[in-house]
């Protein structure tokens, strides 16, 4: 299961800002109109929500697309739909619990903990439901005096990467190992390869070059399963670091 660009950065946006902000209301108005908006052009969509053509541009750039075109050809093909289940939906949870217990190699939580022990500077993040995980381990290693940094906002999380250097430690939390595939990396590789970035996720496969490691465990990829099993992975960590 992966979102599309349209929820990612929509609720990111609605997440992160400042209620009743005009970004926040620009982008609760698009996701609860959708179907409405499609292919309605800049100056029609600015006066539906009574601000200026500028401010949906400038709108547009801040919660991470290119322009107003590029936000409308995402509108064009994106749906919001929940994935049907069947059974019991707290079984679905209690066996994606036990996927993590079977498949989590403790090896690899124990390297990742002494080496957020030795980093000074240390961020988590995730996408979405994800970046629950993050949280959950940044309050859990404040508790054992260990500070580390975290952002809601998918642009800010990635401005914050893109700025960081080797003496910089980020831990991605992503269900299906797909977080840099929302941002176009054309000549920023270079720039990733300057902090350690370890990924946790639920996939097997080639991840790109300048990811250093990877902590995974075997997932369904179900919506029942998320953001249980990284939660789950998130406090097998912060327990782990007790023991460092």
């Amino acid at each position: 299961m992966i979102y599309g660009k349209l929820p990612v950065t929509f609720l990111s946006a609605i997440a992160s800002e400042k209620n009743g902000s005009t970004n926040s209301a620009i982008a609760a108005f698009i996701l609860e109109h959708l179907d409405e908006i499609k292919g309605m052009g800049i100056t029609e969509l600015a006066e539906i929500c009574h601000v200026s053509a500028s401010t949906i541009s400038r709108f547009c750039k801040e919660i991470g697309f290119d322009s107003y075109a590029e936000l409308r050809e995402i509108l064009e093909t994106s749906q919001l739909t929940a994935e049907p289940t069947s059974g019991e939906p707290i079984d679905g949870i209690i066996e994606s619990l036990k996927m993590v217990k079977r498949s989590l190699d403790m090896g690899k939580v124990r390297q990742l903990c002494r080496e957020i022990a030795r980093y000074q500077r240390v961020a988590a993040f995730g996408l979405l439901k994800a970046e629950a995980a993050a949280i959950d381990l940044q309050c859990d290693l404040l508790m054992q005096g260990k500070q580390i940094f975290t952002n809601v906002s998918y642009p800010q999380q990635m401005e914050y990467i893109l700025s960081a250097g080797s003496e910089d430690l980020i831990l991605i939390f992503s269900y299906t190992g797909s977080y840099f595939e929302y941002q176009d990396l054309r000549g920023l590789t270079e720039k990733l390869k300057a902090p350690r970035i370890w990924m946790i996720a639920g996939a097997q496969k080639d991840y790109l070059p300048f990811i250093n490691e990877t902590l995974l465990f075997d997932s369904a990829h179900t919506q029942t399963g998320h953001p249980y099993q990284l939660q789950a992975v998130a406090s097998v960590i912060a327990q782990e670091y007790g023991k460092v």
